[in-house]
């Protein structure tokens, strides 16, 4: 089914916005374009395979003025989000930009250089590299600093070196502790949920073009090539460690709990520069990403900001970050950390304020203003997070989903509560009816709402299934939050088309080899169907031969519990001797033969177990029941 044009009451808005918004204000486009010296051209990357796996071409688009199916806002900061290249933030310090969907920065060393988060894909990276080295010199990679432990980050760092180079010790790498294990935990505990909703959020799978995505305002959109993992080799522990790479300083500030739950800013005095991996970049992050993830700490994120303005502020010449681009001189550094601390603290202190009054999250969000001056900067504008998205985080942070009302204490799920809504308005055709008024008056939001209860009451009605992707289209055109746009027009795809599944999955194959032997078990365990496992009450010893270490592994009550301990034969069903981690993994997977593994005792206890283990369903239905 084709695309519908934006209503009148979109067009509208979207002149109002050109006319209230300080698009007179260049300065962002002046910062964006700074230093610039290459870029890739053309700027498609490809694997091995020959499959395309970034494509920044395929937003020349942008090039023209705002069309009327996108927020003028949304426009201007995809226009500097698609800028890609080569670029000097200062000499010494390089970053490739518009290569994927994060930032990577090369900083020059005594003999090599330093490549600070390498991407999300292999290819990408090696490409940013190969750029950087056509117009810098054949520089080796002699460190790579991981700002965070989120996947765009890490993901490409088999692109600017190897394991071997890292196990030779010719290669140091570089993160805040306990990286490794919150970039693992996130890409595989939730990862199958995270990564569908991701779909979404980033809208991988939707067309580019005015009525498609146009970016989603932290970048543009992730690369979809090889993700990988090597483990860092320095783990940073503490604010104010410093370290000497290749001759270059770097004294560091811990920021653990902000935007991930591993992360670090970090300064180079040879070079006055300050990096704030993504706890200051140019838009309004989020407190709690649509794609799920543990509810962020704004009031620490804020401290966080505060302790680097007054550490290093008046030792900088410029600040630059895992994404966008920098912000130069003094001054306007200050200015500029010190609104985005603002924006995180006014967040937090004044969702707390209303919520001790007796307001609930969804009341908070629907009327709550920012003050002028962080309205009127650009780089507060809620074009990755947004300020109605992240209030209900605070107070999903402190309060939790409940309201306090007991009549939405034990509410229906949708598709119980959806049947009843729509037989109490006088069935689908009339709701549908309603849904349409309200449609053809501009009230997207009402109209949205009736025809979700509608298609969890039938998902095949066509005139209701047609009328929800028109009205989510609008809403996508009418948002300046890039995500918001892209989960509106994903909503609306699915609904014409049919699910696209998960475009891009992040738990690659490296980074399933760093999981512990307790992580692997905690995996095992989340994937339990309890139901099918009550009546089950066995107890496995698994022994890996390579470090002779054992677990206990119990099934009871639907609950599967590891705990490190000596083998007991005597107590245990079944004794199952592993070669390794990895040997595990094929075995939950289904592996009986491969060598490596060795059953004694009663061989049915552990397939007893493997057989009520689930598997996650990475095409979930979201937009219908």
């Amino acid at each position: 089914m084709p695309q519908k044009p934006p209503a009148a009451v979109i067009e509208s808005a979207h002149r109002s916005h050109l006319a209230a918004l300080p698009f007179d204000d260049t300065a962002d486009f002046d910062d964006a374009d700074r230093g610039f010296i290459a870029a890739l051209e053309p700027c498609v990357v490809t694997a091995g395979d020959g499959r395309v796996v970034w494509d920044n071409d395929a937003y020349s688009f942008l090039a023209a003025d705002a069309p009327t199916s996108v927020h003028p806002s949304l426009w201007r900061q995809s226009q500097l989000c698609a800028k890609q290249g080569l670029y000097e933030v200062v000499q010494g310090i390089y970053q490739v930009r518009g290569l994927d969907l994060s930032n990577i920065t090369f900083v020059e060393g005594d003999t090599g250089v330093i490549v600070i988060d390498p991407l999300i894909s292999t290819e990408t990276a090696a490409a940013a590299l190969g750029l950087y080295r056509a117009h810098r010199g054949d520089r080796p990679v002699v460190a790579v600093i991981y700002t965070h432990s989120h996947v765009d980050h890490f993901g490409g760092v088999l692109g600017v070196t190897s394991q071997s180079e890292v196990d030779a010790g010719r290669v140091a790498v570089i993160a805040p502790e306990h990286f490794a294990e919150h970039a693992v935990q996130e890409n595989v505990y939730a990862g199958t949920a995270m990564a569908r909703r991701a779909g979404y959020m980033y809208g991988a799978a939707l067309a580019r073009g005015p009525q498609g995505q146009v970016g989603c305002g932290l970048g543009q959109v992730g690369s979809t090539g090889e993700v990988a993992l090597i483990v860092p080799t320095v783990d940073i522990r503490r604010t104010g460690e410093t370290h000497t790479v290749d001759g270059v300083e770097i004294e560091f500030q811990m920021a653990p709990g902000t935007e991930a739950p591993a992360e670090m800013h970090f300064y180079f005095p040879k070079f006055r520069a300050l990096c704030m991996a993504e706890n200051a970049t140019h838009n309004l992050h989020n407190l709690l990403t649509l794609r799920g993830a543990l509810v962020r700490d704004p009031h620490g994120w804020a401290g966080y900001l505060t302790e680097a303005i007054e550490r290093f502020a008046d030792r900088a010449d410029v600040v630059f970050a895992s994404h966008h681009w920098p912000t130069w001189g003094r001054e306007r550094i200050i200015e500029y950390l010190s609104l985005q601390r603002d924006l995180y603290a006014y967040l937090h202190d004044q969702t707390l304020r209303q919520l001790n009054q007796g307001y609930t999250g969804i009341e908070i969000a629907e009327d709550f203003a920012m003050p002028p001056a962080l309205q009127k900067a650009w780089h507060t504008h809620g074009y990755y997070g947004s300020v109605s998205h992240n209030v209900k985080a605070v107070y999903q942070r402190y309060m939790g989903w409940f309201d306090g009302n007991p009549g939405r204490l034990w509410a229906h799920p949708p598709e119980a509560i959806g049947p009843r809504y729509v037989e109490a308005m006088g069935g689908p055709d009339r709701v549908v009816e309603l849904a349409r008024a309200a449609f053809d008056g501009g009230d997207y939001r009402w109209a949205a709402t009736l025809l979700d209860h509608v298609i969890f009451t039938d998902e095949q009605h066509g005139p209701a299934r047609d009328l929800y992707a028109d009205t989510l289209e609008q809403l996508a055109y009418g948002a300046e939050n890039g995500v918001w746009r892209n989960f509106f027009l994903s909503g609306a795809t699915e609904l014409r088309d049919g699910s696209f599944g998960t475009p891009t999955q992040s738990a690659s194959p490296t980074i399933l080899a760093q999981l512990t032997p307790e992580q692997m078990f905690d995996a095992l365990a989340i994937n339990v169907n309890g139901p099918r496992a009550w009546d089950l009450d066995i107890a496995v010893d698994i022994t890996f031969s390579d470090t002779a270490a054992n677990y206990r592994l119990t099934l009871r009550n639907g609950v599967l519990i590891h705990r490190k301990a000596a083998a007991d034969p005597a107590s245990a069903h079944a004794t199952v001797r592993l070669a390794n981690r990895m040997r595990l993994m094929a075995l939950a997977a289904g592996d009986q033969t491969s060598p490596g593994l060795d059953i004694s005792g009663d061989a049915e206890a552990p397939q007893a177990i493997l057989a009520v283990i689930d598997r996650p369903d990475s095409g979930f239905n979201i937009i219908t029941p």
